[in-house]
């Protein structure tokens, strides 16, 4: 592929204030993209635009709680406004929440878990839709689980929330298909060196596992292919 094939491209990365979403943000404007960072914490989303003024590219920072849908709603506004379109929506943010069994769930812990994973997305879709269909070339990647598929013990919110999110992406992968050129990816990042893993598996030794920019570089490769929608990618422990 050509070194910079999102020139004049916009996208919007959540979570990208670290881990695969901060590597993501930073591959995709190295290959052109101007990146919108959304994250809730505006230091992390201003190292990110940082390392990527200094690596050449352009980004915008947007600190938001993606559980506040008029926030949401704001954004797709401004970006409406300025930009006129969007190109690519990386679906990244999520909540680990507490594994252990459900009848030990919080309520308070399931409903954040369940708003960040699954609502937001939503928010996202329903707020963005009109701007990815000016895009004559409109992509959505939305980050799952292998938990997604195939829930296993302790793992009830989670694994809740993020098959989902599979569905809500395949529904509205087969809405927009036949009526505009946006296509929709699922795509299992598999092990990764991230904080999230680290909470989630606190003995395992992180060297064991790929970095965060690993998935990022995988998700570039695939933004830049013309894949089927309602794709699939699962990335192994290790690349």
């Amino acid at each position: 592929m050509t070194t910079r094939p999102f020139e004049n491209r916009l996208a919007l990365v959540t979570g990208a204030s670290r881990g695969i979403g901060a590597e993501t943000a930073v591959a995709l404007a190295k290959a052109g993209a101007h990146v919108i960072l959304t994250a809730r914490t505006e230091g992390g989303l201003a190292e990110v635009e940082e390392r990527i003024h200094q690596a050449g590219g352009t980004a915008s920072i947007a600190p938001l709680d993606l559980m506040n849908g008029d926030l949401v709603d704001g954004l797709a506004q401004h970006v409406a406004g300025r930009w006129g379109k969007l190109d690519i929506l990386v679906l990244n943010a999520g909540q680990l929440g507490p594994l252990s069994p459900l009848s030990h769930v919080p309520p308070k812990d399931w409903e954040k878990v369940i708003q960040v994973n699954l609502t937001a997305p939503y928010r996202l879709l329903r707020a963005f839709d009109l701007l990815l269909r000016q895009s004559d070339r409109a992509r959505v990647i939305g980050l799952s689980s292998s938990v997604g598929p195939e829930p296993r013990a302790y793992w009830g919110p989670y694994a809740a929330s993020k098959a989902g999110l599979e569905a809500l992406l395949d529904s509205y992968a087969d809405e927009v298909a036949n009526i505009s050129s946006i296509r929709v990816a699922v795509v299992n990042p598999g092990a990764t060196r991230t904080a999230m893993r680290k909470a989630a598996f606190p003995s395992e030794d992180p060297e064991s596992l790929k970095g965060p920019e690993v998935v990022a570089d995988a998700l570039v490769t695939l933004l830049t292919q013309d894949f089927e929608t309602r794709h699939r990618l699962t990335l192994p422990k290790k690349i």
